[in-house]
């Protein structure tokens, strides 16, 4: 492995843990989606503050583009409060259209300029070796300006997700308790706000923004569905979105493709194996509990169905395996297997094709009517 190999690795494992850290939170408070708006938004802070420095290296691009961020936020909430267009609405309201005055503003002004709209989109991450791109102080070499720039981002977004980690899960489970202990959740709001556009920025040179929606959906929603804890949650977006970043580079370098679209495609692609096989939240493992939670009720309702007719004149031919999927409108094959289940687990015995119920079988029996009693 190069050391070019090496830097692109890491600056795509720095850009993963820091839009991971954020996307947990707007992940929580459904609006991952305005992640997708602000990374396109920021593009018009870019342009305005470019005008005014003329300068792409200049430090105010990245205050322009999260002036932008934050300007996008308060346009949909404005929009949102109005009570006429929901947040979804509202945000496929505001991010063409800022980000559609952007991009006719480079067409328009900047024609000889080079801002390039492919580089903003899907990054030029494999340009981060180049000695055009390297922090240099004298002779040191210090490694790509890009990657110092995301561990500095990572640095900012942990500090202040550990300095305010109370008030950040106060106001994102219970927003209105937060407001009840006189504490106002539109400050954490605003800076969770400043972090992601802050995040956007400054990935858009490296992963471009295609990247960075991912990044900040994907890792968290995978980490969502593996553990309840956010403190986990977090350590969990973390280390899928750096596995992502990993594995995305070495599948574009085997097809030789862009290495942005691959870090996306396996980020879906984790995300798509875990929703299917997580341990709690898979759909694999809801159906089972499902399928479990089914079994149980029709082996309750069958032991309910025997001890309405224990001792009667019709009980073997209520109770009689052959004829029960008629009387309790089954089909026959899962009838003789609930029957059959039955005996298995003690709660009832065969003698001649009839069931009877064992005091196992009377006790649940018993206590799915009560239940059925205090239900109704």
């Amino acid at each position: 492995m190069t050391q070019a190999q090496i830097e692109i690795q890491l600056l795509a494992m720095a850009t993963a843990v820091a839009c991971s850290l954020c996307g947990v939170f707007l992940l929580l408070r459904r609006m991952t989606l305005l992640s997708d708006a602000i990374s396109h938004t920021v593009l018009i802070g870019i342009v305005l503050a470019f005008f005014l420095t003329g300068d792409m290296a200049s430090p105010w691009l990245l205050v322009g583009a999260t002036l932008a961020g934050v300007f996008t936020v308060l346009m949909v909430e404005s929009l949102q409060k109005t009570g006429v267009v929901r947040e979804d609405a509202a945000i496929g309201l505001v991010f063409p259209a800022l980000f559609s005055i952007a991009v006719l503003l480079i067409s328009i002004y900047s024609k000889n300029i080079h801002l390039d709209m492919d580089a903003v989109l899907v990054g030029k991450i494999a340009l981060t070796p180049l000695p055009s791109r390297r922090l240099e102080f004298g002779e040191y070499d210090f490694g790509p300006k890009s990657l110092a720039l995301m561990l500095a981002i990572i640095t900012i977004n942990l500090g202040f997700i550990i300095l305010f980690f109370k008030e950040l899960k106060v106001s994102t489970f219970d927003p209105a308790f937060s407001k009840a202990i006189g504490f106002n959740p539109y400050w954490i709001h605003l800076g969770l706000v400043v972090s992601v556009s802050t995040t956007a920025v400054a990935s858009f040179d490296a992963v471009g923004s295609i990247l960075v929606v991912a990044l900040m959906a994907a890792p968290a929603a995978t980490a969502y569905l593996l553990t309840d804890k956010l403190s986990i949650m977090l350590v969990w977006s973390c280390l899928i979105g750096m596995l992502s970043a990993v594995l995305g580079y070495w599948l574009a370098h085997f097809l030789d493709a862009s290495i942005a679209g691959s870090m996306s495609t396996v980020a879906g692609a984790i995300f798509g194996i875990t929703f299917f096989f997580a341990p709690e939240r898979g759909l694999f493992s809801v159906w089972q509990r499902a399928k479990i939670r089914d079994r149980k009720f029709k082996l309750a309702l069958l032991l309910v169905h025997l001890t309405q007719h224990e001792g009667t004149i019709r009980e073997e031919e209520e109770c009689n395996i052959e004829r029960l999927h008629q009387h309790l409108r089954w089909d026959e094959y899962e009838a003789r297997s609930v029957a059959f289940e039955a005996v298995e687990t003690f709660c009832a015995s065969q003698e001649n094709k009839v069931l009877r119920l064992t005091p196992k079988g009377r006790i649940i029996a018993l206590e799915s009517l009560q239940i059925g009693t205090n239900l109704s």
